[in-house]
C-alpha cells in the first residue's frame, strides 16, 4: 500500500515537473513572422516598433484616422499575430477611433523571452508611449481572451476612458484547473494573471462581453468578475455565442457601436 502511495505521488511530481516545463506551449500559440514581412490592408495604417530594451523589440499596427475621437488599445488572443487579429480593426475604427493592436513576445515579429511579468512591463511601455500622444481620457483598453487579463492589468494601473473585455477569465489558474482538474497546478503555473484582483482597482467603467455557450472559458467567469465590482461593470451577454465567434453576432456589433459611438 505504501509503496503504491510512494508510486503515485512520484508520478504527480513528475507529471507537474513536466507541465511546468512545457505549459507555454500550451497557453500561446504564436504565429513567427520574418523581419522583412509587409502588411497589407485597406486601410490607413503605420506599422510600429516599441523598443524595450536591447534585443527585445514589440511589434504594432496603428490604424489611423484624420481627427479621431480616441484610441482602442488592442490586446488579442493567444494565437496568431496582428497580421490575422488586424482584420478586426474594423469594428472600432469605423467609429471614428484609432487602433492599435500589439503582438506579445515571440508572436509575429515581436521579440523577447516571454514571461507574465515581461509582457505587463511591455504592454505598461507600450500604453505610456501611446498616452503621449492622446490623453488618458480619450483612450479605450480592449482584451481578447487571454489578453482581457493583459488589459485588465493596464486599467488597473493608468486611468484609460473605458476597459472592454472579451471573454474573460476570473483568473488564469481557473482555467488551468478546469482542465487538469486532477493536478495542483497552482504550484506549478507560470502565468497566473489575477483578472479578479486587477478589475477591483479599474477606475473606468468596465464592459465585459461573453457568449452564454463559450465551451473554452465559461460565462460564469465573467459573472463573478461582474460580482467584484457591480457598479462599475457591465455584463453584456451574447446568446449563443461561442468563445472565437463574438463577431459574428449583430449583437456584438450593436454593443462596440453603443460603447463608442454614444460615449
Amino acid at each position: 500500500m505504501l509503496v503504491t502511495v510512494l508510486y503515485f505521488a512520484g508520478g504527480i511530481v513528475i507529471l507537474l515537473v513536466i507541465l511546468y516545463f512545457i505549459q507555454e506551449k500550451f497557453i500561446f500559440k504564436p504565429e513567427k513572422l520574418p523581419a522583412d514581412f509587409k502588411f497589407e490592408y485597406d486601410a490607413p495604417f503605420e506599422e510600429l516598433f516599441f523598443d524595450i530594451e536591447p534585443g527585445v523589440s514589440i511589434n504594432g499596427l496603428h490604424f489611423h484616422l484624420e481627427n479621431p475621437l480616441g484610441l482602442v488599445l488592442y490586446f488579442h488572443g493567444n494565437s496568431r499575430s496582428i497580421k490575422g487579429w488586424a482584420k478586426f480593426a474594423k469594428d472600432f475604427y469605423r467609429y471614428r477611433y484609432d487602433v492599435v493592436l500589439v503582438d506579445y513576445r515571440g508572436f509575429g515579429k515581436s521579440t523577447g523571452k516571454r514571461s507574465e511579468k515581461n509582457i505587463m512591463s511591455d504592454l505598461q511601455f507600450v500604453y505610456k508611449s501611446l498616452s503621449d500622444q492622446y490623453r488618458e481620457s480619450h483612450i479605450i483598453v480592449y482584451g481578447r481572451s487571454i489578453g482581457s487579463g493583459f488589459a485588465a492589468k493596464i486599467a488597473a494601473d493608468n486611468r484609460p476612458r473605458y476597459l472592454i473585455l472579451d471573454a474573460p477569465y476570473y483568473n488564469f489558474q481557473k482555467v488551468a484547473e478546469r482542465f487538469l482538474p486532477f493536478l495542483p497546478v497552482r504550484y506549478v503555473l507560470r502565468y497566473h494573471l489575477r483578472t479578479d484582483k486587477w478589475i477591483r482597482k479599474v477606475n473606468c467603467h468596465t464592459y465585459i462581453i461573453h457568449g452564454t455557450r463559450d465551451i473554452l472559458i465559461p460565462i460564469k467567469h465573467s459573472e463573478k468578475l461582474r460580482q467584484l465590482s457591480p457598479n462599475k461593470i457591465t455584463l453584456i451577454k451574447i446568446p449563443g455565442g461561442g468563445h472565437n465567434n463574438l463577431p459574428s453576432f449583430h449583437e456584438y456589433h450593436n454593443f462596440i457601436r453603443d460603447i463608442l459611438k454614444y460615449d
